[in-house]
């Protein structure tokens, strides 16, 4: 006989809505770090629980175990290893779970270093840090960096690499100091920006100060070798194409590494949902939950965007492009990228699935058809596809080795 317990966010919330609710035997919703193994302990050893929702319990975080050595040697080996310096988020924005928390709870910073000293003596070298907002405390954010610092100037054959995500207006010259002491290779910040409009901002309950948040991201491709990749969000409440296109040329003239296009998502339980009606909002009724159209983004509208994602991924975040992306971005990014994307789709009638060789030929295509010549087209495309951005780093044109990610190491050799 087999007793099946739910949990996690998309059962924690609208819980009642959902078939796979009714199914299940038990639902733990929210925080499962006691409540879960206390359900458990009932249902093998009695009394069996009767109740069938069960909203956990959320504990002081000095009495939550931290589950590091749980991480098998094969993990450590070959895979990237999650970590959490802290859990919540004392922001608002209404499209992001987080917003349901209350604030930003952190774990006792020496015990969780001494954590983090257990992973790197077992051979731990690539860590994701899941914290919504890492620089929040610039002090306890100093004392991470200078942990994995230590270990770079320690071992500097033997690299380490780190991906924090930023909140993007806070970041203080004693971070900045810290931030501009990592190598190359070494480091990387996932930036939400999500919209530079102001408006949209204030409905979704996202304060953000854009100017200073531009600077930051100035300063870090100036002045760090951090690998950036930068958040926009299309189709929030409010927002339309054009408001989102200038968004866009304003981020790309600011020259991160990568510019994750996302499409809203309605997460189960967050507020986002106020929005629905008076801004039309219409949702895919399974997961994720992409938003088909607003009032201001029709159907057909948003799947252009969606396409615009999928090709940018594939030409301009691969780092596979880095010089031609630059041509055909020219000086009207967004609207250059969308006709391109446009184009594409007359093409390949797809999205996914696209061979590189073939990928490279149609870029090469679009820059003939928008007026470049042929020779001058051919040898664009081949200065990345068969030049040093196609190909992973070479080790001996690099001071030091690094540990980054084959994505970030095309963009490093670019």
């Amino acid at each position: 006989e087999v007793t099946v317990v739910l949990g996690g966010p998309e059962v924690s919330h609208e819980t009642g809505e959902q078939e796979i609710v009714r199914l299940a035997d038990y639902v733990v919703t929210g925080w499962g770090d006691i409540t879960f193994p206390k359900l458990c302990g009932d249902i093998l050893h009695g009394p069996k629980p009767i109740m069938k929702v069960h909203a956990g319990v959320q504990p002081p975080m000095a009495e939550i175990a931290l589950p590091y050595s749980l991480y098998s040697d094969e993990d450590i080996a070959h895979r990237t290893i999650y970590v959490e310096a802290s859990r919540g988020c004392p922001f608002k924005c209404e499209f992001c779970l987080s917003s349901l928390d209350k604030t930003a709870w952190p774990f006792g910073i020496d015990t969780f270093l001494a954590e983090m000293e257990g992973l790197y003596q077992r051979g731990a070298r690539l860590f994701k840090f899941v914290d919504r907002t890492f620089n929040l405390n610039v002090k306890t954010s100093q004392r991470i960096m200078q942990f994995f610092l230590d270990k770079i100037a320690a071992h500097p054959d033997d690299p380490v690499y780190a991906h924090f995500e930023l909140v993007p207006d806070h970041l203080p010259d004693a971070l900045k100091t810290t931030i501009a002491q990592f190598p190359a290779g070494a480091l990387q910040f996932e930036i939400g920006i999500q919209s530079f409009n102001p408006d949209v901002q204030a409905l979704v309950s996202r304060r953000q100060d854009n100017a200073k948040a531009a600077d930051n991201i100035r300063w870090l491709m100036a002045h760090s070798h951090a690998h950036l990749h930068v958040d926009l969000i299309a189709g929030l409440p409010g927002e339309d194409v054009e408001s989102f296109a200038r968004g866009f040329d304003q981020l790309v003239a600011l020259g991160p590494h990568e510019i994750q296009f996302g499409i809203l998502k309605r997460l189960r339980g967050t507020p986002i949902i106020r929005h629905t009606a008076p801004y039309k909002m219409v949702y895919e009724p399974y997961p994720p939950y992409t938003v088909l159209a607003t009032d201001r983004i029709d159907f057909a509208t948003m799947q252009r965007l969606v396409r615009f994602a999928r090709y940018w991924d594939l030409v301009a975040n691969s780092g596979r492009f880095a010089h031609t992306v630059k041509v055909l971005l020219g000086d009207s990014p967004f609207a250059n990228f969308m006709a391109f994307s446009d184009w594409m789709y007359t093409q390949l009638d797809a999205t996914h699935r696209i061979a590189l060789d073939r990928l490279a030929r149609l870029v090469q295509a679009w820059l003939q058809l928008r007026g470049m010549p042929a020779h001058d087209a051919a040898a664009l495309v081949a200065s990345d596809y068969a030049g040093s951005a196609h190909k992973p780093a070479d080790k001996s044109t690099q001071a030091k080795p690094a540990a980054a990610p084959e994505r970030q190491a095309r963009h490093l050799a670019a």
